[in-house]
């Protein structure tokens, strides 16, 4: 029988975690918003990718970074035949002005990236990469298959196969210098949740919800019935326990996440080959040389774009 006070501490308890799932929009994002609360990145590529990426001013007067009304857009060139000695195929990276621990990100995206050699991203990252941690929200190579959410972290951390999911796991062990980095990974069990197949139903909303306690990855397809009003309306407030089950779920009953993940910055990217994209792209049926892919064949990458209507975060 519960006394006076354990009732009274369990109702506290339970104000804490329903109070948890509640979170407030911190920063609402869209169209020309992205110039401002995102850093065009023209680095070299880590991941050894065959691109170029530009600055905002290149990126923007090469038409590779477009941003109107509730439109933004990164796309890769997909006019130009490169030299094999040259740079790489003209896009974009870019990383939020603002970090974010306990925090919710949901994208609005009409289209992502499709095609043979490409190797898009959205994720978020800190800056002391992997002991800070790495969340891919939405990743894949080659247009092929649906889309996978992983950790990447420093040693110590392994997922289970979690029951609190509707997707797959496909890796355990987090730490980044393990496997090749290939990361604690779950495939969606949605099968228009990545390229031609979630461009051709209109795109849908990601969202991911990252806590001490647990980090989930959901999808809803448009025109999906189950997609909270929430998430679809963009509303100022959210309650992520009233969303259903994630098709991921990473727990923290083998990883201490709250000491794995530090501030993270969101990234979008378009690379192509590299380390992924390239190492399977025979295997997926995508040819023998993914880099004279890349140069040779420009039109290729007119379906090559991420299109956003909207990205909010909530804290």
């Amino acid at each position: 029988m519960l006394t006076s006070l354990s009732f009274t501490l369990s109702l506290a308890l339970l104000a804490i975690q329903i109070e948890a799932a509640t979170y407030h929009v911190s920063d609402s994002i869209s169209g020309t918003g992205f110039l401002s609360a995102f850093t065009h990145q023209a680095i070299a590529d880590p991941t050894h990718g065959r691109v170029n990426y530009l600055s905002q001013a290149d990126a923007l007067a090469k038409n590779i970074t477009y941003a109107n009304g509730n439109t933004f857009r990164i796309q890769a060139d997909s006019t130009t035949v490169l030299s094999a000695s040259g740079p790489g195929r003209n896009s974009a990276r870019i990383m939020s002005n603002n970090q974010y621990s306990t925090h919710v990100v949901i994208m609005d995206i009409r289209h992502m990236p499709e095609g043979c050699s490409t190797w898009p991203a959205a994720w978020e990252v800190g800056d002391n990469w992997p002991n800070e941690g790495e969340v891919d929200i939405i990743e894949g190579v080659n247009g092929v298959g649906v889309n996978q959410a992983t950790l990447h972290t420093g040693a110590g951390c392994t997922m289970p196969s979690s029951s609190a999911q509707t997707g797959t796991t496909v890796g355990t062990d987090c730490n980044a210098n393990d496997n090749g980095n290939a990361g604690c990974g779950v495939t969606c069990n949605k099968g228009n949740s990545f390229a031609s197949s979630f461009n051709n139903n209109g795109g849908g909303w990601y969202a991911m919800e990252r806590t001490s306690s647990y980090i989930n990855v959901w999808f809803w397809p448009r025109n999906d019935g189950s997609v909270p009003s929430q998430v679809s309306n963009a509303a100022s407030s959210i309650d992520t326990s009233t969303w259903g089950t994630p098709f991921a779920n990473f727990p923290n009953s083998q990883c201490n996440l709250a000491s794995e993940f530090g501030p993270n910055n969101i990234v979008i990217n378009l690379t192509f080959c590299g380390d992924w994209a390239g190492a399977v792209f025979a295997s997926q049926g995508c040819g023998s040389d993914c880099a004279s892919f890349v140069n040779n064949n420009p039109a290729a990458f007119q379906k090559a774009y991420w299109d956003f209507a909207s990205l909010n975060v909530y804290e």
